[in-house]
């Protein structure tokens, strides 16, 4: 959750370490897999990577590799695939130079059957690129969650035709499934353990959440619009995934906008518009299944956000879920204490825990709208913290929740 500027001099300087480093030899054909065993071969495979050209399949053997510095790829058409997640390993554990495990700057990017873990920064992050494949790739931090720990695991930004599937994210300090910045986004089938955020999607539009796991994070799957950032998100649909006991302690960097997302968090929707969620399994979040907040809830102040930026959740629509548990030790002071004044110190929070802010000067067909747009369907009631008002007087009313919304459309990424 960061505002995310591409620097030329940095790439620039990343690529002259990697130059620096290699061992100037002739690249092996298109198809081959780069030598195993070979002492040479983080050398190798750096300057595969630079001298990849459209249409190159680099194959990497199975094998734990370890590398000192980044791995760069600034070419478009290229396929990265190992032998298997856990058959080939890229270790960056040690890392000297470079922000990422591996950076990608180029469309039409495959990568594939492999792990990246213990990067000194993000594990994979991809930028600027169009029709992007991840599958079957973990990335993770072996020493378990830290704020040392990368920011991001897999982590496309300012990208267009995103698919991640059947993948693995654990340990960051940030998001373990990262999509920012972007558009057109299918996350599934994949797993977020242990990481502050399991799944993120922020300032984002048209995007497809489904049939993932997230367990053992902070928070389990975050819809994020952050401000000062490219673009604002929306039309995300969130749906048939299991988000389940995030309740680790956030372990994220101070001042950061996750450092506020509190443990215990199920499916938290902050200042995004259009967004529908849908026959999820949501289970035993200590603090909330379901949370539905404003930017202020971040710590942000108005004088830091753009004039046309929408700091408010609209639109949001919550049914079909089966949800068990939860909200019964939340995180936080105040909200320990709003919990205890409204149930008791036995009681719990209901399903769906709203932070109160809203657009009072929203027009709706040219009048004013009486409230958000919020719905919600299948649940055990809602809480309205009055955040505005500093918790002094939260309400339970439920009635103007009990709404329906149309239904969004599927994202379609043209591949099956």
């Amino acid at each position: 959750m960061r505002q995310h500027v591409v620097r030329p001099h940095v790439v620039a300087a990343t690529l002259l370490l990697a130059l620096s480093a290699c061992q100037k030899e002739a690249a092996p054909p298109p198809s081959a897999a780069v030598a195993a065993g070979d002492a040479g071969f983080a050398a190798q495979l750096h300057e595969r990577l630079l001298d990849a050209k459209p249409g190159d399949v680099i194959d990497i053997p199975p094998g734990k590799f370890s590398f000192d510095r980044s791995l760069t790829l600034r070419a478009s058409g290229i396929t990265i695939r190992g032998a298997g997640m856990d058959k080939s390993v890229l270790s960056f554990k040690g890392q000297k130079a470079g922000a990422e495990g591996l950076l990608v700057n180029g469309d039409d990017f495959t990568i594939e059957n492999l792990t990246i873990e213990d990067s000194k920064g993000d594990g994979l992050k991809i930028s600027e690129s169009k029709n992007v494949t991840i599958r079957r790739v973990k990335v993770q931090w072996t020493g378990g969650p830290s704020t040392k720990n990368g920011a991001y695991g897999l982590y496309p930004v300012l990208t267009r035709n995103v698919l991640i599937e059947d993948s693995v994210a654990i340990g960051a300090s940030d998001a373990g499934i990262y999509v920012g910045q972007s558009d057109g986004v299918i996350v599934r089938r994949s797993r977020a353990e242990s990481n502050v955020a399991g799944i993120e999607i922020e300032n984002t539009l048209n995007a497809d959440v489904y049939e993932n796991v997230a367990t053992k994070n902070t928070g389990g799957i975050l819809v994020f619009n952050m401000p000062n950032l490219t673009q604002q998100g929306g039309n995300i649909r969130v749906f048939n995934n299991k988000v389940i006991g995030n309740n680790t302690a956030n372990f994220g960097a101070k001042g950061t906008p996750v450092a506020s997302v509190p443990a215990g968090s199920g499916i938290v929707v902050n200042a995004n518009d259009d967004v529908e969620i849908f026959d999820n399994e949501v289970a035993d979040n200590a603090t909330a299944n379901f949370i539905i907040s404003s930017v202020y809830s971040t710590g942000y102040k108005d004088s830091s956000m753009a004039k046309d930026f929408d700091p408010y959740p609209e639109r949001i629509y919550v049914h079909g879920n089966k949800v068990s548990g939860g909200g019964d030790s939340p995180d936080g002071l105040d909200l320990k204490t709003l919990k205890v004044a409204l149930y008791g110190l036995g009681g719990n929070f209901p399903d769906v825990l709203w932070d109160g802010y809203y657009n009072k000067d929203r027009l709706v067909d040219g009048k004013k709208a009486a409230g958000p747009e919020i719905c919600l369907r299948d649940v055990s009631g809602v809480i309205n913290a009055d955040g505005p008002g500093g918790y002094k007087n939260p309400s339970k009313e439920a009635k103007s929740f009990a709404c329906d919304l149309t239904r969004l459309p599927a994202v379609d990424l043209g591949r099956g």
